[in-house]
C-alpha cells in the first residue's frame, strides 16, 4: 500500500509551544517549538532527532497529551489533539526514558495493573499480557520481580506495558538508553517486529545515529523549535554529497587553521566540535593529500585524520552545526 494510502496517524500543522516568563522583569517568552509540520504514516518507524534544547521532548510531550500546545494543529490516529485528548490517548502507548515499574512488583502485577488502568478486565490483561511477553521474548517473567530483570529485559517490559491496550500508535523517548551494545540490538529486533508482525507506528526519539539509521524509516531532525531535516536516512545521507573528511589537531590554534582550510577546499562549512573539524569534499581521495599538503606547508599536523562517506551524523552536523548530544 502506497504511503498516500495508509492512514496519517501524527499530523501537525504549525505546532507551537511558547513557556510564558514567570513575570521577572527582564525574562522573556520562550518559543520552543516553533510551528512543526510533521506527517507520520501507518506502519511507520519514525526517528525524531535533535540536541538539547531543540524542542525534541516539548514535542514529544504535545503528541503524547503531556503538554497543551500554544498554537498551531494536531491530530492523532484521526483524533483532533486539543478537542479530545482523552480519546487520543485510547490509542496510543508511551514509553517513557525513565521507566514505569517498581522494582518490588511482580511483572505480571504490574501488567495487569497497567491494563486495568486502560479499562480491561483483570482476565483480558492477563492473557494480552502474556501474549505480548512470549512476542518479547520475556516468557518466564510474570513471576519475577522487575527488580530482578536485566536492563534489556525491563526495557522490554516497558514495551509490553505501553503495548497492553494494542494503541495503533506508540511513543518511546529513547528506548535504548543505558543498555549494552548486545541488548540494544537485541531491542532494535523487537521494535521492528511491533511493525512487521503486529502493525504498530512507532515514533521514537534516540541520541544514538546507528539506531536511527538501522530502525527508522524516516527521520525528522529539529534544531531551534523547527524542523530542518526530513527524510529517509538514505535520502539524508545522499543529500550530503561527496565523502567526509575529520580532522582531530592538537589546540585551538591549529583547529582554527583547519576551518580557515576547510572553508577554502570543502563543498560545504566545515563543522568544528571541540578540536575536530569535519569537511565535505567532492572527492575524499584527491582532496585528502591536498589537505594534508596545506597543513604541512604551516607546520602543521593532525592527529587523527578519518575519510568516510556521509553518515547519519554527518546529515546532522550539516543541519545543526552540532552533535546530537551537544
Amino acid at each position: 500500500m502506497a504511503r498516500s494510502e495508509k492512514q496519517n496517524m501524527i499530523r501537525t500543522r504549525g505546532l507551537k509551544r511558547t513557556f510564558k516568563a514567570r513575570g521577572r522583569a527582564r525574562e522573556k517568552d520562550v518559543e520552543a517549538v516553533k510551528g512543526v509540520d510533521l506527517d507520520v504514516f501507518q506502519g511507520e518507524i519514525v526517528g525524531f532527532l535533535g540536541p538539547n534544547g531543540a524542542g525534541k521532548s516539548t514535542t514529544l510531550k504535545m503528541l503524547c497529551t503531556l503538554l497543551e500546545p500554544s498554537g498551531g494543529t494536531a491530530t492523532i490516529v484521526g483524533t483532533d489533539l486539543s478537542k479530545n485528548p482523552d480519546e487520543v490517548k485510547r490509542h496510543i502507548g508511551y514509553i517513557s526514558q525513565s521507566g514505569s515499574t517498581s522494582s518490588a512488583a511482580r511483572a505480571g502485577d504490574e501488567l495487569i495493573w497497567h491494563g486495568e488502568l486502560h479499562g480491561l478486565s483483570r482476565t483480558e490483561a492477563r492473557k494480552k499480557g502474556k501474549s505480548l511477553l512470549k512476542a518479547l521474548d520475556l516468557e518466564g517473567v510474570w513471576e519475577q520481580t522487575c527488580g530482578t530483570l536485566s536492563g534489556g529485559q525491563r526495557r522490554r517490559l516497558d514495551i509490553v506495558m505501553g503495548l497492553i491496550h494494542e494503541p495503533e500508535l506508540v511513543f518511546m523517548d529513547e528506548p535504548t538508553t543505558g543498555l549494552d551494545p548486545q541488548a540494544r540490538t537485541n531491542l532494535w529486533g523487537h521494535i521492528g517486529r511491533l511493525r512487521d508482525e503486529l502493525g504498530t507506528t512507532v515514533f521514537l526519539t534516540t541520541h544514538y545515529m546507528d539506531e536511527a539509521d538501522a530502525l527508522c524509516d524516516r527521520v525528522f531532525i529539529i534544531d531551534h523549535g523547527e524542523i530542518v531535516g526530513e527524510g529517509s536516512p538514505k535520502e539524508l545521507k545522499k543529500a550530503v554529497s561527496g565523502d567526509t573528511i575529520r580532522l582531530t589537531m592538537r589546540n585551538g590554534a591549529d583547529t582554527r587553521a583547519a576551518m580557515e582550510l576547510g572553508s577554502s577546499l570543502g563543498t560545504a562549512t566545515p563543522v568544528q566540535v571541540g578540536n575536530v573539524v569535519t569537511i565535505q569534499v567532492p572527492e575524499g581521495a584527491s582532496a585528502l593529500p591536498e589537505i594534508i599538503s596545506a597543513l604541512n606547508k604551516k607546520n602543521i599536523e593532525a592527529i587523527g585524520i578519518e575519510m568516510a562517506q556521509p553518515t547519519l551524523n554527518d546529515v546532522f552536523l550539516s543541519l545543526t552545526g552540532r552533535s546530537l548530544r551537544d
